[in-house]
């Protein structure tokens, strides 16, 4: 019976235009996968071992860590994506809370919607190299804010968070620390924003780390940089389709579980606790992080980001070698450089900001594909070896 159940035929089928169609858009992806160096997305994962999963629907609807009477879900595997990333971000052992998102802008949402539930009357402070979801859930969580100016390499200025700060101690600070900016991949210091709070006697704050980019890899890294539960963070996001890598975008949220529970309700329908931002929830998102996490493990996840830190290195070299002005935070995957033609921008889809744009170089990107973005780059010099921006304005 299960058996006809699961193979039962199909209804219907693509007309010959239409598969056409189809097959011309999947050389599309092909070739557009191959040229994609300027946004960060993994794309050397297999989870050809999973396909089979893609026949059901997969629920995850409330909370991951309740039961409910939706029983097609990976609630038992999300549990244990959880615990990995609680282990690795140092959280507290007894009092951590998480669940797998849609992605980063979904877990900084609820990280700072719990802030807002904390303290309703806050302040929040974010600096202007933030990602663009910061202001928008602000926005849709009618929080008041303050930008804080960043430095010229992306990093928060803690001066000038101190002076604001101190002109509003009268209220409850709320921070978002970037861990990993969407330009330069600068890292805030939760370490020392805590030392500031501290230093202005602030006794009613929270600390979200925004490590949607840098967040996983970061724990990995000696020297570890300061942005976890141990170095004073309340909440983390992170992506998993970034470093990790997966076919649809998603992440991971923790916050500390004291408080979460001071929000959430039953809903009878589901049988279970809504504490979540979605009510239903991709529960082939988990399912996908747990494969990798079991098949990689830490050492698997280290050696994967010290390859791609070493091809950064290796396409900052290359790129200075030609003469193209190139630069990159400490232990950072982003490497910045001149803005190129517009041709070349397009080409390899690179993120552009002004007279800057960036390479990523994610798990899963070449040599070979930095070399041939270096020809191109070299082929649009003139003989002084100038940018063609820097050609335009002459």
């Amino acid at each position: 019976m299960k058996e006809a159940y699961y193979n039962e035929s199909k209804a219907g089928a693509l007309n010959e235009m239409d598969r056409k169609r189809l097959e011309e858009y999947l050389d599309h992806v092909v070739e557009r996968n191959y040229s994609m160096l300027g946004y960060p997305a993994s794309r050397d994962f297999d989870y050809s071992e999973l396909y089979p999963s893609l026949r059901f629907q997969l629920n995850n609807v409330g909370d991951p860590w309740g039961a409910s009477t939706c029983q097609l879900h990976s609630r038992e595997l999300e549990q244990e994506v959880i615990h990995f990333f609680a282990k690795l971000f140092r959280a507290p052992e007894s009092n951590y809370w998480g669940y797998v998102t849609n992605g980063g802008t979904e877990g900084n949402l609820y990280g700072l919607y719990l802030a807002r539930e904390l303290y309703p009357n806050a302040m929040v402070y974010y600096s202007s190299a933030a990602h663009y979801s910061i202001q928008k859930n602000l926005h849709l969580l009618n929080m008041e804010s303050i930008v804080i100016r960043a430095d010229k390499n992306g990093e928060m200025d803690y001066l000038d968070l101190k002076e604001t700060v101190s002109l509003y101690r009268n209220r409850p600070a709320v921070i978002l620390a970037n861990i990993g900016t969407t330009m330069t991949e600068a890292r805030d210091n939760v370490a020392v924003i805590k030392e500031i709070l501290d230093s202005l006697a602030i006794r009613s704050y929270y600390i979200h780390s925004d490590g949607a980019l840098a967040g996983t890899y970061s724990a990995l890294l000696d020297p570890r940089h300061p942005f976890d539960f141990q170095d004073g963070a309340d909440s983390i996001a992170v992506s998993g389709h970034k470093f990790i890598g997966s076919p649809f975008p998603c992440g991971i949220v923790l916050v500390k579980k004291s408080y979460k529970e001071r929000i959430g309700q039953l809903v009878p329908y589901i049988g279970t606790l809504d504490t979540t931002i979605t009510g239903s929830r991709n529960g082939h998102g988990p399912l996908f992080l747990w494969y990798a996490i079991k098949k990689l493990g830490l050492d698997g996840f280290r050696q994967r980001a010290h390859r791609a830190l070493e091809l950064a290195a290796y396409t900052e070299h290359r790129l200075r070698e030609i003469g193209w002005n190139a630069w990159r935070n400490p232990q950072a995957l982003t490497v910045v450089i001149d803005k190129p033609s517009d041709e070349i921008i397009r080409k390899w889809q690179l993120a552009t900001q002004g007279d800057f744009s960036h390479i990523i170089c994610m798990p899963g990107v070449q040599q070979a594909q930095i070399d041939a973005l270096v020809a191109d780059l070299e082929k649009h010099q003139n003989k002084s070896g100038l940018p063609a921006r820097l050609l335009q304005k002459q």
